[in-house]
């Protein structure tokens, strides 16, 4: 069974792999820390399959919001020097996830009834980083490592024909894998407070996904000495296709979080 179901945006990451880099106070001989809670609230465009079944999903951030049921996201980064360490976590479960399309073996699909699709994703990246230049502007390029756990549950409602494979109602599949990354981030001052952040990756390359990239851009606003609001938007793809578990999937929107350093 084939076909489509999760280019995707989650309110997660994941990215995944996801990173949503914090940005820390000006360096200083000790170590610097920051934690970022964060939301990231997007909608889901691309595909998933299970086995022999795949479905195509085109979901607003509205729609997800209708069938979020859980989730959690948070950034933190450690700096000393010019080295840093950064951790980047997303968890979020999607229920009963109407699809706009799927289809199974021998043709059978959107015709013989309505499938749904539970989706769990739980993405962590730890990443080093080094600072190549560090005046007024600062620029960090980094390695990372990203770990990717999907489980998805697809369950057909509704049926006026064959059912899915073995003649049951649902299927389930999971998978996880491993990717390496890497990246490159921009901080840039754009007036007194006030800090433009720009973030790409690329990684994947067969080892784990075929390929999966991350884009954001955003701005952070220190209000306080150790407390910056950060927003802006970001984009996440990931493309993995093995074992008989399909994912590929984007996410993008808006994102908002709080940095807090100490």
């Amino acid at each position: 069974m084939r076909d489509v179901l999760a280019r995707a945006a989650t309110v997660v990451t994941v990215a995944a792999g996801l990173a949503l880099p914090p940005v820390l106070a000006e360096a200083t001989d000790g170590w610097q820390f920051e934690i970022t809670p964060y939301i990231f609230g997007a909608g889901l465009r691309g595909r998933t399959g299970v086995g022999q079944v795949t479905a195509d999903i085109d979901s607003s951030f509205g729609d997800i919001m209708k069938h979020f049921d859980s989730g959690f996201m948070a950034a933190a980064e450690a700096r000393k020097g010019p080295w840093g360490l950064a951790f980047d976590s997303v968890y979020f479960r999607l229920k009963d996830q109407g699809t706009r399309s799927w289809e199974g073996p021998a043709g059978i699909g959107s015709a013989t009834g309505d499938l749904e699709a539970t989706v769990t994703q739980l993405v962590y990246q730890l990443a080093v980083a080094y600072r190549v230049r560090d005046d007024s502007t600062k620029l960090d390029v980094f390695g990372a490592g990203r770990y990717t756990r999907l489980d998805t549950d697809l369950n057909l409602t509704t049926t006026t024909g064959p059912l899915l494979p073995g003649g049951t109602r649902s299927l389930s599949g999971s998978a996880d894998w491993w990717d390496p990354v890497i990246g490159a981030r921009v901080l840039l001052p754009l007036a007194e407070h006030w800090t433009f952040m720009g973030y790409a990756d690329v990684g994947g390359f067969g080892v784990g996904s075929k390929i999966t990239y991350q884009v954001i851009l955003g701005a952070n606003w220190q209000f306080a000495k150790s407390f910056a609001a950060k927003f802006g938007y970001r984009y996440m793809y990931q493309d993995y296709d093995k074992n008989n578990f399909l994912w590929d999937m984007a996410a993008h929107g808006a994102y908002v979080g709080l940095g807090i350093g100490f």
